[in-house]
């Protein structure tokens, strides 16, 4: 596999990983017992530790890319495995 292409694919990985984690770890104002601001939404986060997330994105998207090349250098899971209109 190409370096670009791997690259390409850790950057898709990252940024699921991203968008997933998200809401954990993530109090509301409410939740830390302070004060909201006025005209904040009650479900925003009351301190976004950026990053924290940054590094918990990270080591997801590397373990999972890891997992995917594995499959993809070994093959343990293949397309045939996802047939199920002719199953062998």
């Amino acid at each position: 596999m190409k370096w670009t292409s791997i690259s390409a694919i850790y950057f898709l990985f990252w940024t699921f990983s991203a968008f997933v984690l998200l809401p954990f770890g993530v109090r509301t104002s409410e939740e830390a017992g302070e004060e909201r601001i006025p005209g904040q939404a009650d479900s925003a986060p009351h301190r976004f530790d950026l990053s924290r997330h940054l590094l918990r994105t990270t080591v997801v998207a590397t373990a999972l890319f890891a997992l995917y090349y594995l499959n993809w250098t070994f093959g343990w899971i293949g397309t045939d495995a996802f047939d199920f209109y002719h199953p062998n």
